[in-house]
């Protein structure tokens, strides 16, 4: 808890000095003598009254003060909420190498299947997003509800040369700060002021890629620049190792087809990759931004990394002024402090 006014708790030397004029008030009481002629008449007929119920009310009138006085020096608190926006961004690796058949169909039809399961299984309010990378990256679809659309999407990825992780990073930022103002842009080259540690906003990046970086922006470089937008990045590596598969980027087809469509990149059939999950770049962006790495060698140990995903606990974390709170309870002690006051310590 932080206070906005500070200085307002020197008014606390009242309390000493509160207690100090009321024991002197005590002490000051004249006292009234009367003559009976039997003292234990008047001991009987005296009303009996313990020292506690006696100074009570003062106490709780010295507790109304001090909550007063923390009420006006603005305590402040940060409370964590359950977030309504929560946006999931799938980034893809789109690479030549996903046409890799040691994955059945390839790398690439099964990271499709699993990442429609993925989007099928969230709330119908989470805002997904789809971003592409190869030698570049793109935003292929917005962050939406409208499943249909991203089904649609997903089922039109096809391949191209070249792995840009890091891009496919910044894209995924991008893609992020169009929905989210508390994001900016990682294009608009302002600068910005880190979020601090453990404080995040509600949009996290899931990369999916089955090699290295061969271009673009160093993977960590982009990896920070999420860290300090507070946007955690969960990355998974998928395919296995020392694969000598062959490649087959269009598996459902009876023919190879010499040009893909997307990213103008070519080829069905034929050709080998032995380039390997740089695993430790992957692991490093994760804890760098909070997130978490995964490897996956089959279409069902992806499914099951998707599922593992925690995107039911985005949150949000706000700055709340809780003066009320403590005028609240200082009003219930005056309140109370009056009450027993009157009640046992009668004028009339």
């Amino acid at each position: 808890m932080e206070l906005l006014w500070s200085p307002v708790l020197y008014l606390f030397a009242l309390i000493p000095v509160s207690i100090l004029a009321y024991i002197v008030i005590l002490r000051r009481r004249k006292p009234f003598s009367v003559r009976y002629s039997s003292l234990s008449l008047i001991r009987a007929a005296a009303p009996r009254q313990s020292q506690w119920k006696r100074h009570l009310p003062f106490f709780l009138f010295l507790l109304a003060m001090s909550s007063l006085i923390m009420s006006m020096a603005r305590p402040v608190s940060v409370v964590t909420l359950p977030a309504s926006n929560a946006t999931i961004i799938l980034s893809i690796d789109v690479s030549r190498s996903m046409c890799s058949t040691d994955i059945y169909p390839n790398r690439l039809e099964s990271a499709k299947a699993a990442a429609l399961e993925f989007i099928k299984s969230q709330d119908s309010d989470t805002q997904i997003g789809i971003v592409v990378f190869a030698g570049f990256a793109v935003i292929a679809q917005p962050p939406t509800t409208d499943r249909n659309l991203l089904e649609a999407t997903i089922q039109n990825i096809t391949t191209a040369r070249r792995t840009a992780i890091g891009e496919g990073i910044l894209m995924s930022l991008e893609a992020i700060s169009e929905f989210d103002d508390d994001v900016p842009s990682p294009y608009s080259g302002m600068e910005i002021i880190p979020l601090p540690e453990g404080q995040y906003v509600p949009a996290i990046v899931v990369l999916l890629t089955d090699g290295v970086a061969t271009t673009g922006i160093d993977p960590l470089q982009a990896a920070q620049m999420a860290a300090d937008r507070g946007v955690r990045v969960y990355t998974i590596g998928f395919g296995t190792v020392n694969n000598t598969a062959p490649m087959n980027c269009n598996p459902f087809a009876s023919y190879s087809d010499p040009f893909d469509p997307f990213f103008g990149g070519g080829g069905g059939g034929g050709g080998q990759f032995r380039r390997e999950i740089d695993e430790e770049t992957l692991r490093r962006i994760a804890s760098m931004t909070g997130g978490s790495y995964h490897l996956a060698e089959s279409s069902a140990e992806l499914q099951q990394v998707f599922d593992s995903l925690p995107t039911q606990l985005f949150t949000i974390t706000e700055t709340t002024e809780i003066s009320v709170i403590f005028a609240a309870i200082a009003a219930i002690f005056i309140v109370l402090a009056i009450l027993l006051s009157m009640i046992w310590n009668p004028l009339l």
